[in-house]
């Protein structure tokens, strides 16, 4: 009997991204990010939403991008499961995957976070037919972070942060561990031959043999200044706004 093994070749060619958005007022763009106030006595010129948000994982930075002055952002972005390169996975085993948000910019802002789960065949082409519930990044619960379940689906999640993220200050992790569920193996075709000495071999042939799964994640920013519109304006959802500053998905 012949029975192919079931490798996981890990790329992490998967690039993310760290967008962020700057609403000073709902017309108002991200060329006003500098203010000038004087008094009878004397001039200043003080520069006001600096935004800016960094993705992390396992508490590294891996993308970031930053608003600077005129119009000009500093940003680069990285890839995600690189720890994991040099692994070869196996089904069922969890691995670290703390991924956190951090507010690089010098406002308080609003933060969330799409996810999105996919396989990808030798040629970097992605296959729809294969399951992304099968890639299992397990979310922690009770830190602030919900799953808008209304915008999520098996390929992509969109998560947000509850609380106002303070300049400089780091979300709690959104998940912990991610992990390939063994039920990988069980979508297996079995092909018989027989040669002419009559013996014959049986081959299993794994749908998910030579495949890669990727894991891309993109982070969002927008300032907490008039919040129910801001948020409304950047990422066209209602949300209603507590005393403390903490917002609700309606």
């Amino acid at each position: 009997m012949k029975k192919r093994k079931l490798p996981f070749r890990l790329t992490t060619a998967a690039l993310l991204s760290a967008s962020a958005v700057l609403l000073i007022g709902s017309t108002v763009g991200s060329a006003r990010a500098a203010l000038t106030y004087y008094s009878e006595t004397y001039g200043a010129q003080v520069s006001v939403s600096r935004i800016g948000v960094s993705l992390l994982e396992n508490g590294e930075a891996v993308s970031y991008r930053d608003y600077e002055e005129n119009g000009q952002w500093r940003e680069a972005s990285g890839e995600l499961l690189g720890h994991l390169r040099e692994e070869e996975i196996v089904p069922g085993k969890s691995y670290d995957e703390a991924i956190s948000v951090s507010n690089s910019g010098s406002i308080d802002s609003y933060v969330r976070v799409i996810l999105k789960k996919s396989w990808t065949d030798s040629e970097g082409n992605t296959d729809t037919n294969l399951s992304p519930d099968l890639i299992g990044l397990n979310f922690t619960e009770g830190n602030g972070w919900i799953i808008d379940e209304d915008a999520s689906t098996a390929e992509r999640t969109v998560l947000y942060y509850t609380g106002i993220l303070p300049a400089g200050e780091t979300t709690p992790a959104l998940s912990d561990t991610i992990r390939i569920d063994p039920a990988v193996a069980d979508k297996v075709e079995e092909t018989t031959s027989t040669d002419e000495n009559g013996y014959q071999t049986i081959t299993f042939t794994y749908a998910y043999d030579g495949y890669t799964f990727e894991l891309e994640a993109e982070v969002q920013a927008v300032q907490t200044h008039n919040a129910q519109d801001a948020v409304k304006s950047a990422w066209g959802v209602d949300v209603d706004v507590a005393a403390d500053g903490t917002i609700s998905l309606r």
